[in-house]
């Protein structure tokens, strides 16, 4: 009786992270829940024909988060500066988080809306 085999891979993927140190196991463990494998990698090696992964064609052309928050923005006739007063939030980070420099998050997602015309506190 014939036993299946695993397929072997046909396509690889090589990828590069950057951020807080205090998250990398966190990040790796997900990464492994997934099927990915660490390697590690000795300074002299370089990953090869490597590019921001917003410049994949895979995200290449999906909008980031931070183009609604701009366009919520202007629908409601504000300036990133009226945006900060209303929400606590600093117009530097606003500015971030409109030009996909900084996520927006949950507490900050909340921060901005506006339910029914409710006034922010």
């Amino acid at each position: 009786m014939q036993e299946h085999t695993k397929k072997p891979l046909t396509e690889v993927v090589s990828m590069t992270f950057t951020g807080p140190i205090a998250m990398m196991q966190a990040a790796i463990e997900t990464m492994q829940k997934l099927g990915f494998q660490e390697e590690q990698l000795s300074g002299s090696q370089q990953v090869e024909d490597s590019i921001p992964w917003r410049e994949s064609i895979y995200f290449k052309d999906m909008p980031f988060l931070g183009s609604y928050l701009a366009g919520f923005r202007h629908r409601e006739g504000m300036t990133q500066v009226e945006l900060a007063a209303h929400s606590g939030t600093p117009r530097r980070h606003i500015s971030e988080m409109e030009n996909g420099r900084r996520p927006i998050g949950k507490l900050n997602a909340k921060a901005f809306r506006n339910p029914s015309g409710a006034r922010w506190a």
